[in-house]
């Protein structure tokens, strides 16, 4: 049977800053995902959309192909609504462990399919596996029913979700073509429309830390990624918010799941308490249940309860201890003053190297390794007192940690004026 198009012909047409079809775009995805198409060719065809575009039928249209290339999730059948949220991925980012329990105890089902870190950025699994016994891995049914009987689930997407995203994200990692628009749209709401969702809310991240280091550049994702979910019938918002700075005082893994215990318990830093309850409302609205003030579900232990059975659902114990590093190495403050800069990159390459992410997708990580912050800017710090620990179980890894925090954090003098950057800087959709 001849082939209705060819991988040179739609190459050209993108390099020369054409138009692809609709035939072009569902020709190609599957072609590259049944293997027609060689990785040289979809290499280049992503770095012609890196520097070319896409328009938004375009963007539609290849969201619409990965879709198409697996099978699709129904969660019509629960006896209360769905939303989902997605960050695009940041430095101390535990959000999702407190927001999914808390939106669930407001009566809203979270199907949360999350995934693991790769460099500087934190995984959700990956934290979320620092407790004892707890699994991700679930099948459609089991997904089901504990979003029924639980309200909540966070578990890693199955093999039949979007394949041409998941071989086409390997592709673009190391080709130069990760940060191009159209494909970390399409990649993320593939994904997010395939997972049936009814509502949508999205986290684009802004800063050092982030992948989108504008504010321009991330309103520009945000409206793509909204005008997709629109399109595909799911209610969708974005929230931009700062990443220059890490998130709470934590970036690891069980230690974050130990500061994501402390806001469910209705304590924990500011800052996450601040964009957990902002996600929620948002969420709520999304579904339709703007009726119910998730603060309020955070101080009644309610969210606290459906945390707990949603780990006990996974095999996990709520009540066993986490992982604590073998080696830790305190910092102190190089001199007296107000700690007017933390640089999120530098905190999340410390943590990396220390063993909290991977290098490589198949490598494993170390539950207990990360970074605590003492301060946080606009905190006055004492000389000498401790600004940081670092924790690993491979002591042999502080050196490389500690040259990721040189430069990456300003103690200005004492009497220094700090006016910090919105936690929310924009709203989309």
């Amino acid at each position: 049977m001849t082939s209705p198009h060819d991988a040179v012909e739609v190459i050209i047409t993108k390099r020369d800053g054409g138009t692809l079809t609709t035939s072009q775009i569902d020709w190609v995805v599957d072609a590259y995902t049944r293997g027609t198409v060689a990785d040289e060719q979809m290499s280049a065809l992503a770095m012609a959309i890196l520097l070319n575009g896409m328009d938004r039928r375009e963007i539609a249209d290849w969201t619409g192909a990965m879709i198409s290339s697996g099978e699709r999730m129904d969660f019509s059948a629960l006896s209360r609504p769905t939303a989902d949220k997605h960050s695009t991925g940041g430095v101390g980012d535990k959000i999702t462990l407190p927001l999914a329990p808390l939106v669930a105890a407001c009566g809203v089902a979270v199907p949360q399919l999350s995934g693991r870190g790769l460099g500087h950025t934190g995984g959700t699994l990956d934290k979320l596996e620092s407790i004892p016994g707890w699994r991700a891995s679930l099948s459609a049914e089991e997904i089901l029913a504990q979003l029924e009987t639980v309200g909540a689930v966070i578990c890693a997407a199955g093999d039949g979700l979007a394949p041409a995203d998941r071989k086409l994200y390997a592709l673009r990692d190391v080709t130069g073509t990760v940060e191009a628009i159209p494909l970390i749209a399409s990649s993320i709401m593939s994904k997010k429309i395939a997972e049936g969702t009814g509502a949508l809310v999205l986290d684009v991240k802004v800063g050092s830390g982030a992948f989108m280091k504008s504010v321009d550049r991330a309103r520009e994702l945000a409206q793509v990624m909204v005008a997709l979910g629109t399109d595909a019938g799911v209610r969708t918002v974005a929230l931009l918010t700062d990443m220059d700075t890490p998130l709470g005082l934590t970036a690891g893994n069980a230690i974050e799941v130990a500061e994501s215990i402390e806001v469910l318990a209705g304590g924990g830093p500011a800052d996450v308490v601040e964009l957990t309850v902002a996600l929620a409302r948002e969420m709520l609205a999304a579904a339709g249940r703007d009726d119910v003030d998730p603060a309020d579900r955070l101080a009644d232990g309610s969210a606290m309860d459906v945390w707990r059975s949603m780990v006990k659902a996974q095999g996990g114990d709520p009540d066993a201890a986490l992982p604590t590093a073998r080696e830790t190495h305190v910092v102190g403050a190089p001199t007296a003053g107000v700690l007017t800069r933390l640089d999120a990159m530098a905190v999340g390459l410390a943590a990396w190297r220390l063993g909290a992410g991977r290098e490589r997708k198949e490598a494993p990580v170390q539950a207990a390794a990360g970074v605590t912050w003492h301060a946080r800017p606009g905190d006055v710090v004492r000389a000498g007192e401790p600004l940081f620990t670092l924790h690993t179980d491979t002591p042999e890894r502080f050196g490389r940690a500690l040259a990721a925090l040189e430069g990456g954090y300003d103690v200005s003098a004492p009497d220094t004026a700090y006016s910090p950057r919105p936690l929310v800087i924009d709203r989309v959709g």
